[in-house]
């Protein structure tokens, strides 16, 4: 057999269905491979970069199998950093194969050679550049074992053409992984555990400060189990949408400096907050302080590298949250936290914006929750970077369903791919992309594997000609001195829809959104939605 038959035996065997990518000579003889297989259906990209956000949505629903991106060398290879980039800030577990010159012919500056592996040494969980056929199935089971365990990431396998092309001794995949210097933590120490049950007997105003780790430890429903059994209220990250229903009674909404106002006061006010699966990154908490000062701060992750890092935690613990959680529920407390969640719900009330219904635009807030409202419950929301995604994450009513959004890297052009390889993941539920006209621009090339793999993938497109959240920014810094952000020149998407074979809709003003959102939902096949926004709305 050949490194690219070994390459596709071990996809194989761990289960892969779907791989995105962009051929080149470089990576020619295993995409030859995974067609002489016929068992891994390959979907051809139109830019390197969709590739991995592709993947990364897929493995989003998927929740089991890392998703799969090969491209090849060169160009190939680079072009795809970004979207690496985003998988590794947000812990998206990939395997992101690249083709590579010859063996004998790396470091010397050959045609289309590019150090991948250096390049990319700060974007992933690990790296191999494969020097003998006979590691490949070694490393491929590596790879998947590193991308999915522990702090979930991206793990990139550079193989050159010749060991493509190499015949091999024998074919074994290995069952088992054991890598000496990688044995991630999952159970926590419970002497740590008794320390959370204790501050949780003493507290009068405790929190649950969720995010993305605890999606994907697939932790959710026993972080809900949780709560609800101690009537804690939950705040979550933007990575940590969805953690709870939306509607959820003692769920109250994203931190952060776009975040619910209830939310951010029920983080400074809380006696113990307990941080799980989350960074505390400057965008959720902009001064450490408040997540630190007057309260007993407890930090749950599966990266010893987080806690501490940029809050020191009265309480570090370590471990999976799934793990945590079940440690936590096994232990019996008592605690009469009502009065909290009455000030918590006092908020709530009190500090929600108010929603415009009305006007000569389309109001994104008010047209996000009527849309998602309409949405099935189980629907896929995946929102992409700019006042979009903050709009998004501040109204999208998500109950059953998944939110997908890039928050580490906040990288533009994610939704339309992403949103293709969650649909791909799971055909039967309803999956919509939310963009602005700008990151709708850098992706919209994507248009056509969605029509040549007859994707049935819903696309919003907020129009406002400006790239909106730097408009803003400059509104307010910069004394309205705009500076490169206008749009103007966007293609006319009733004409592109057309050319994509795509049903089309314009919603001008808040009259025509109901009727509209009913149209774009009524069928589960591909539509593409223009709302025009109000150039100068900003997010309040």
């Amino acid at each position: 057999m050949t490194g690219a038959d070994i390459m596709v035996k071990c996809l194989e065997a761990e289960g892969v269905k779907e791989i995105y990518g962009y051929p080149g000579v470089a990576i020619a003889p295993f995409y030859e491979a995974v067609r002489a297989s016929g068992k891994i259906h390959s979907t051809l990209v139109r830019t390197e970069q969709s590739a991995a956000h592709a993947a990364s949505g897929y493995t989003r629903i998927n929740k089991e199998i890392p998703g799969v991106c090969a491209v090849t060398s060169g160009p190939g290879a680079t072009n795809l950093i970004t979207g690496i980039a985003t998988a590794f800030a947000d812990s998206i577990p990939l395997i992101c194969i690249t083709g590579q010159v010859k063996s004998e012919l790396i470091g010397g500056d050959v045609f289309q050679e590019a150090d991948i592996t250096g390049a990319c040494e700060s974007f992933v969980k690990y790296s191999y550049l494969v020097n003998d056929v006979n590691d490949i199935p070694r490393i491929m089971k590596e790879a998947f074992h590193v991308a999915n365990t522990g702090r979930k990431g991206p793990v990139l396998i550079d193989v050159p053409i010749d060991m493509q092309q190499a015949e091999a001794k024998k074919f074994v995949y290995p069952s088992e992984v054991n890598m000496r210097t990688y044995k991630p933590t999952v159970k926590g120490n419970m002497a740590q555990i008794n320390k959370v049950i204790k501050e949780l007997e003493k507290a009068k105003r405790p929190l649950i400060y969720a995010g993305g780790g605890v999606i994907l430890s697939n932790a959710s429903a026993k972080l809900e189990e949780f709560a609800l059994k101690n009537n804690i209220p939950v705040v979550s990250t933007m990575m940590g949408i969805g953690v709870l229903p939306t509607n959820h009674t003692l769920y109250y909404g994203m931190v952060g400096n776009n975040g619910k106002a209830y939310a951010n006061r029920a983080v400074v006010e809380s006696d113990v907050i307990i941080v799980v699966g989350a960074r505390v990154a400057d965008r959720a908490v902009n001064q450490p302080d408040l997540i630190t000062k007057d309260k007993v701060m407890i930090h749950i992750d599966v990266d010893p590298a987080e806690i501490g890092k940029n809050a020191g935690p009265s309480i570090p613990l370590v471990g999976d949250a799934s793990y945590i959680f079940d440690d936590l529920l096994s232990k019996e407390f008592e605690a009469d936290y009502s009065a909290w969640i009455e000030t918590l719900d006092s908020y709530r009330d009190r500090l929600e914006v108010k929603l415009d219904s009305q006007g000569d635009y389309v109001d994104a807030p008010a047209f996000i929750q009527k849309l998602t409202a309409a949405m099935k419950n189980d629907s896929i929301y995946v929102a992409d970077v700019g006042q979009n995604q903050l709009w998004s994450c501040g109204y999208a009513q998500i109950i059953d369903g998944d939110f997908l959004t890039t928050g580490g890297m906040g990288t533009m052009g994610y939704s339309i791919p992403a949103a293709m390889g969650a649909k791909m993941s799971d055909p039967k539920r309803q999956v919509v992309a939310v963009c602005g006209d700008g990151s709708f621009q850098m992706s919209m090339c994507e248009l056509a594997t969605i029509r040549q793999n007859d994707v049935a993938v819903k696309i919003i497109v907020f129009n406002n000609g400006y790239l909106g959240l730097v408009r803003q920014f400059q509104h307010y810094n910069y004394a309205d001195n705009y500076s490169v952000v206008d749009l103007s020149g966007n293609p006319d998407l009733e004409k592109l829809a057309a050319a994509y074979d795509m049903p089309f809709i314009r919603v001008h003003n808040m009259d025509e959104v109901d009727d509209a959102i009913e149209k774009f939902l009524k069928d589960d096949n591909r539509y593409l939605m223009e709302c025009m926004i109000n150039p100068m709305a900003v997010v309040k």
